[in-house]
């Protein structure tokens, strides 16, 4: 298995980081993909990816939160893009950027610039991109309809919609789609979305330390915890577990070319 979207470098495993890679190691994940945020979480993050290179795979991206009421965006999105002309390390998508208007909707024309200054980043470095969309789906539509036919490829990242929303969305590249603890919750609804969702377009991750899955709700997630996902995903689908650990894990080393 690999985990494709864990945020393991966050402070809520400060005490027991190490033990947590070892866990997820026991599980059977293979690697994890560290999906950027900011400048304020970007060190701790390449600390990990250089102490663990052969496990923790970093990116490069400004998160559509952390331009919110962010006077300084722009410099934001200025390093993303000096990191990716000069990586100190080698980066393996655009990510996590998107539109997230769940929290305010006041700052959505920052956003959508962002997010366009960084789909734009990721095709002239040939990476894929992790999206992130919260609230904002038709708006997401919206800007990833405008590059049909230029080669933008990624994940989205959480995917929480519908079966239509999914099919639009396929219909418009080659995308992926993250699922995550949220279809182990008994009323979340996508399950049903999920069992429709070939296995060819599905990605594992966890989203931790957020997202957690059944058995866990409620407490602190970890990249371990991705087995219930894909248990989850084999018994929606009716197939072995090994079919879905192949196909997530082929998909996720295809995507971000592991």
């Amino acid at each position: 298995m690999i985990d494709t979207h864990s945020h393991i470098y966050a402070e809520e495993f400060d005490d027991d980081r190490a033990a947590a890679l070892q866990r997820a190691r026991e599980a059977g994940v293979e690697c994890l993909m560290l999906p950027d945020i900011d400048s304020e979480s970007r060190d701790r993050m390449f600390s990990l990816a250089a102490e663990y290179p052969d496990f923790c795979h970093p990116m490069a991206g400004l998160h559509p939160t952390s331009v919110n009421d962010n006077s300084r965006w722009r410099d934001e999105v200025d390093m993303v893009e000096r990191l990716l002309q000069e990586p100190p390390m080698r980066l393996y998508g655009v990510g996590e950027i998107g539109i997230d208007l769940y929290w305010s909707r006041d700052f959505y024309r920052e956003q959508r610039e962002v997010l366009h200054a960084q789909l734009e980043l990721a095709l002239r470095h040939n990476l894929p991109v992790v999206l992130h969309t919260r609230s904002a789906y038709d708006e997401m539509l919206d800007a990833v309809a405008t590059y049909r036919g230029r080669g933008l490829r990624g994940v989205f990242h959480a995917y929480a919609d519908s079966i239509d929303t999914y099919r639009k969305i396929a219909s418009m590249g080659d995308f992926y789609f993250g699922v995550g603890g949220v279809v182990t919750f008994k009323n979340s609804g996508l399950g049903a979305v999920v069992a429709e969702m070939p296995l060819e377009r599905i990605l594992l991750e966890t989203d931790c330390p957020y997202l957690t899955p059944v058995p866990h709700r409620g407490k602190r997630n970890e990249s371990a915890y991705v087995a219930f996902v894909r248990d989850k995903i084999t018994e929606l689908h009716g197939v072995a577990a090994d079919r879905v650990d192949f196909l997530t894990t082929k998909n996720a080393t295809e995507l971000f070319s592991l």
